[in-house]
């Protein structure tokens, strides 16, 4: 097959994609065979490590040996790496023949970021997400603001799950419908299994998370409020020691998450394109989006930007691989014409075409 993209289907270019990234890969697993060789063990690790530099980085804050400015964003790059090793999980990258420890390290995954959907669920999103990334049964990115206009309400969205759900409730229905029907059962009961586990998405864990972060951020609201009117609240004892209590949690935990999820959030639904795509071309599906003013950004994501699509071509790499083989990935990608940077899509809406108007009467 010729390698002129000029000449190539978005199939056949998805296809050379594909196989260059995996042969990269083949070549890094030669080079340093104990990658291939401790798979499960380096998961495990990362795992391990992270939970381990959470608790730390709490506890450091806690016996106020580091200030809060400190313990937010360390706790949070630590937080990133379990969710891109959730993401692996989901694919079975780690523990495939061992069921029961993957889904263990899923359940420690979502303690350590209980901001997030059950894990249990997102499987199931995140594989359709593959299949019909971009389209209107794409939950899973619709449930992050990807295809909604820009402007404060998704800025407020971005890092908050619930928000998303609250402020636009008629859209997630449809969402919720769409992903549904798409599943191809004619089983009611299914069909209700479906919508209940979606309904409870966040349950146990989410709920009870948002619960207090939307109470403490009610709290102080309401403290900062009356302080800005001169008038004058004193907490009795005991609401007040909880509230210090809750100050604390907030510090390692609840803003940790909320850094880490309104940071990955905002790259990852502007990064991949949604409304106007094929279904399974996954040359329309994302973009590459890492320019230098998205650093900050990508330091609370493990550089999703750069990296995810990769993996929307060779799907089984593991992120730690995605990074190591994404200098040579980005050259074959941008060769077959993958977007970087297409600052575009925020004005559009997420939309893949740059002309929504001239598409709209093609359309017609």
């Amino acid at each position: 097959m010729s390698a002129d993209p000029n000449l190539m289907s978005d199939a056949e270019k998805t296809d050379y994609i594909r196989r260059s990234i995996l042969q990269e890969g083949r070549d890094l697993r030669r080079r340093h065979p104990w990658l291939e060789k401790h798979q499960n063990l380096i998961g495990a690790t990362i795992m391990a490590v992270s939970l381990m530099g959470m608790i730390a980085s709490g506890t450091l804050y806690v016996m106020n040996l580091i200030p809060w400015w400190a313990c937010i964003p360390v706790t949070a790059i630590f937080a990133s790496f379990i969710h891109e090793l959730e993401h692996d999980l989901i694919h079975l990258m780690y523990f495939k023949n061992r069921p029961w420890a993957n889904n263990l390290m899923l359940a420690l995954g979502w303690l350590a970021r209980a901001s997030t959907i059950s894990p249990f669920v997102r499987r199931k999103l995140h594989l359709h997400h593959h299949k019909f990334s971009g389209t209107e049964s794409d939950l899973e990115e619709r449930g992050i603001t990807n295809g909604e206009s820009w402007g404060l309400r998704r800025l407020l969205m971005t890092g908050d799950n619930m928000m998303a759900v609250f402020l636009r409730p008629f859209t997630m229905q449809r969402a919720v419908r769409q992903y549904i029907r798409a599943q191809k059962t004619d089983s009611r009961t299914e069909k209700r299994k479906m919508g209940i586990q979606q309904l409870f998405a966040y349950a146990p864990l989410g709920n009870v998370y948002y619960l207090l972060f939307h109470g403490w951020v009610a709290v102080h609201l309401t403290l900062f409020v009356a302080e800005l009117s001169g008038v004058s609240i004193e907490l009795p004892s005991g609401p007040a020691s909880a509230l210090n209590l809750l100050d604390i949690f907030a510090v390692v935990y609840m803003l940790p998450s909320f850094l880490r999820t309104f940071c990955l959030h905002f790259i990852s639904s502007n990064m991949h394109y949604y409304g106007d795509v094929e279904p399974r071309n996954v040359m329309q599906q994302c973009q590459v989006l890492n320019p230098w003013w998205l650093l900050p950004m990508q330091v609370f994501c493990f550089n999703f930007g750069s990296t995810h699509a990769i993996h929307h071509f060779a799907v089984r790499e593991p992120f730690y691989i995605r990074q190591w083989t994404a200098p040579a990935a980005h050259e074959v990608m941008k060769k077959m014409g993958v977007r970087f940077n297409d600052y575009g899509t925020f004005l559009r809406g997420n939309r893949f075409s740059k002309d929504p108007a001239g598409e709209a009467r093609r359309a017609a």
